[in-house]
């Protein structure tokens, strides 16, 4: 389908320009320590020798000329040319890639172990994007549950990048009643989600959420197993009619393949979870590749179910210990909480649908439908900010197909255009400067996007080493 770029480009280059050339900020401390006094306040910033992924391929051993938030050229390494009275960091022997983009998340829902919209507050929602951030992850979308004050927060966020990771999203979005996302479970006392129950009350819940300034529209069609209502054709056909009259994208959340080609056939723009209880055929693959439908996997929706107890050693790295807060580490380092949980019932069912998605994933990949990069992370405590995208990234290559650079393509360059933003997931000129300074090669292998040594948004050095990274903050 083709339309012209609507809200959520016009939001990005808003909140770009603010973060670009707003007001110096004042020294402060960024939750890794770091200071954050502008980099940026000499005007330019020459990232010297540094072996750049730019989104889509390996550009070498080359020189990044940052301006104002952006990036205005890029030089050979060792260029005679470049701005004399820039601030030079070499970088040789590093390497760079975007920022990533996670275009399936959520902020404000949980604190150490417990998880709901008590926690929606502009300090909590900033502490979870300062965690994505220092993982790496410079643009969140936060696919629904979001609370009244979504707006208001995501302005103050973005237009600081020492806040934490660019937020945009689909506010409270639109579930079924008595149905998906289940208040009671999601600890929704104040529930933010629309939940209408016929076409009409549906346009006028897309049109409510339009007029509150939402980036797109998240809709749940997911019936939970049998346990729950689920969204009527009539409500969702009409809720995507609606959405695209005001230029909005619609992210669907399914679980099974049953609604998934009517969806498709209606016009839906992404489907915002892999389909987990059967495989994809060839018309449905079809249908997706006619219509230009994205897909997100969320793999690690189903394996964060059960993989820390399985896993008690991964504790013992920095990188998953750090990102936990200390309530958290303290429930996965219990042995008789590790036993519970593998001996459950429920943790072989979440095996078997990662396996399918796994699966679906990967014969969407060969198909070249468009693919999007999404984790859930956020949503419950064990979906964990900024780990989960790097798992996401693991799990991708090793099991379902992609080679690193398709891997960092998906979490780069096509999330980014899977939500119709230009201004990012490229290092190219004129896009944000947002990006990641690597210690090893993740062409060589992905799981080096973990040897994260500092991250970069809009032109200021805003996090890093990821080893002095605690998540404390978010307990």
């Amino acid at each position: 389908m083709s339309r012209r770029p609507g809200a959520l480009v016009a939001l990005a280059a808003t909140a770009c320009l603010a973060a670009c050339s707003g007001p110096a900020q004042d020294p402060a401390t960024t939750a890794t320590g770091a200071s954050a006094a502008s980099d940026a306040d000499s005007g330019v910033i020459v990232i010297d020798n540094a072996r750049v992924f730019d989104g889509t391929r390996d550009l070498g051993e080359v020189s990044l000329v940052i301006r104002h938030g952006l990036i205005e050229r890029i030089a050979e390494a060792d260029a005679s040319d470049l701005p004399e009275d820039a601030d030079r960091i070499d970088h040789r022997g590093r390497f760079v890639i975007p920022g990533l983009v996670n275009d399936h998340a959520h902020v404000g829902n949980t604190r150490g172990t417990g998880h709901g919209d008590r926690f929606y507050t502009q300090d909590q929602v900033s502490a979870d994007l300062r965690q994505f951030q220092a993982y790496g992850i410079t643009t969140v979308a936060s696919l629904g549950m979001n609370g009244s004050a979504f707006g208001e927060i995501r302005s103050a966020i973005n237009a600081d990048p020492m806040l934490g990771a660019q937020l945009y999203g689909a506010g409270g979005g639109i579930g079924a009643p008595d149905g998906a996302p289940p208040a009671a479970n999601m600890g929704l006392a104040d529930d933010p989600v629309a939940r209408p129950a016929d076409a009409m009350s549906a346009r006028a819940a897309v049109r409510a959420q339009a007029e509150s300034g939402v980036d797109l529209i998240k809709l749940w069609v997911d019936d939970l197993g049998g346990k729950s209502p689920q969204m009527t054709p009539e409500v969702y056909k009409a809720a995507i009619e609606e959405a695209h009259r005001h230029d909005l994208l619609v992210a669907a959340h399914i679980h099974d393949l049953a609604p998934a080609a009517d969806l498709v056939a209606s016009g839906v723009d992404i489907i915002a979870h892999g389909i987990r209880d059967q495989a994809i055929g060839a018309p449905l693959i079809e249908a997706m590749k006619a219509a230009g439908t994205g897909y997100i996997a969320t793999l690690q929706i189903d394996e964060a179910n059960y993989i820390y107890a399985e896993q008690p050693d991964w504790l013992d790295t920095p990188f998953l210990r750090n990102a936990l807060p200390a309530s958290v580490r303290a429930q996965w380092s219990d042995a008789a909480w590790r036993e519970k949980k593998l001996a459950d019932p429920a943790t072989q069912t979440h095996r078997d649908a990662l396996a399918v998605n796994l699966a679906n994933l990967s014969t969407l990949r060969e198909a070249g439908v468009r693919i999007g990069f999404g984790t859930d992370a956020g949503a419950l405590p064990h979906r964990v900010p900024g780990f989960a995208e790097h798992r996401e990234l693991e799990l991708m290559v090793d099991q379902a197909g992609f080679s690193p650079e398709q891997a960092l393509v998906v979490a780069t360059s096509a999330a980014a255009q899977l939500l119709r933003f230009d201004d990012r997931g490229l290092l190219q000129p004129g896009k944000r400067a947002d990006f990641v300074v690597l210690s090893a090669d993740p062409l060589a292998d992905v799981r080096n996007t973990r040897s994260i040594e500092a991250v970069w948004q809009a032109g200021r050095k805003v996090a890093g080493p990821i080893a002095e990274y605690d998540a404390q903050a978010r307990d």
